[in-house]
């Protein structure tokens, strides 16, 4: 696959500067790029390389004071992630359904659906046009699957899911799996487990990362927005709701009945308790921990997560600790 950098402009919409007609055949990093290559440059950290690399041509939001044909846009990242599509579109299986598939004579068929081999379709289950079911895929009764969803080999579907279209769930996720509800009595000494008879509903363009965890309702869903992205190994407690087009980072943990509005993102490794609420548009910095409600938009760190400018003043005194404790050992010598 082969495009001149003015046609690749005309795609993405970018301001050209330098040759229109130089040939790109590939992308590649900027530190390792060669004759050919489109790389870009997004991140400050990376400008370093801009004088040794020897691509052919550069997205970036800025013009760049290098003799390299640059393609100069408002959001480069994003015009390298399409860029990306066209040169290394993705391969997914023709429709089919295998003949060592386990499908019951309940479910529902859309058209041009493929099912690989081993997966497993439960009674009554719907699963709506363009759906592919990769091998060893589960997906339990009463589900509905929507159009153009893509489940990676070994995910677990239980009953009841609800998936809207165009979502993406990778390898080694488990929706709908019991929520973590247990009562103790006093009176047996023993802990009764709380029956999970709610479901989870999944809107639109959202994907979940490889070994997430979604659960189910206690009673009521758990609800994933639309456009939200999950990454690997979050897991996401039951009678959760999650708005639009989050971010939820690796390792991060969501305890029972939180809700979280649009736009929020959670970095690596945030813990959050549960029977809590966060705001729109709120940022939490990694390893931050959640203990109350986050009402206001804005940044937030720390455990317990506050205001990022009030973090930053209690990590630089955290710092001086020790500097402050020998002053204070002194006047009390004193």
């Amino acid at each position: 696959m082969e495009y001149t950098a003015r046609e690749l402009s005309e795609i993405l919409n970018c301001q050209l500067e330098g040759d229109p007609e130089v040939r790109i055949r590939g992308i590649s990093e900027i530190q390792s790029a060669g004759e050919g290559d489109l790389t870009f440059l997004t991140n400050p950290k990376y400008r370093k390389f801009l004088k040794r690399t020897r691509a052919s041509a550069i997205i970036s939001g800025e013009k760049l004071d290098v003799n390299i044909t640059q393609l100069i846009c408002r959001e480069p990242y994003v015009a390298f992630a399409r860029v990306l599509r066209i040169f290394y579109p993705e391969k997914l299986p023709p429709p089919g359904i295998s003949d060592r598939a386990v499908v019951s004579e309940s479910a529902r068929i859309g058209r041009d659906v493929y099912i690989g081999e081993n997966a497993f379709i439960g009674d009554n289950t719907v699963i709506d046009d363009e759906v592919k079911v990769f091998p060893n895929v589960y997906i339990g009764e009463n589900c509905f699957i929507g159009k153009g969803t893509v489940i990676f080999p070994n995910v677990t579907v239980c009953r009841g899911v609800r998936i809207g279209e165009f979502v993406r769930i990778h390898s080694g996720a488990v929706i709908g799996s019991d929520g973590f509800g247990y009562a103790y009595s006093r009176e047996s000494g023993k802990v009764e487990k709380v029956p999970q008879v709610g479901s989870v509903r999944i809107g639109d363009f959202v994907e979940i990362g490889s070994n997430a965890t979604v659960d189910r309702g206690t009673i009521g869903d758990t609800v994933i927005g639309s456009g939200t992205k999950i990454d690997n190994l979050v897991q996401i407690g039951h009678n959760v709701k999650i708005g639009e087009n989050c971010f939820i980072v690796s390792q991060v943990g969501i305890s029972g009945s939180t809700n979280i509005g649009s736009n929020v993102t959670l970095a690596g490794q945030v813990g959050v308790a549960g029977h809590i609420e966060i705001a729109d548009n709120v940022t939490v910095a990694a390893k931050s921990g959640i203990a109350g409600s986050i009402r206001k938009p804005g940044t937030y760190g720390g455990i317990p997560a506050v205001p990022v400018e009030e973090w930053r003043k209690e990590v630089v005194i955290l710092r001086k600790l020790p500097e402050i404790y020998r002053a204070i050992r002194k006047l009390l010598r004193r």
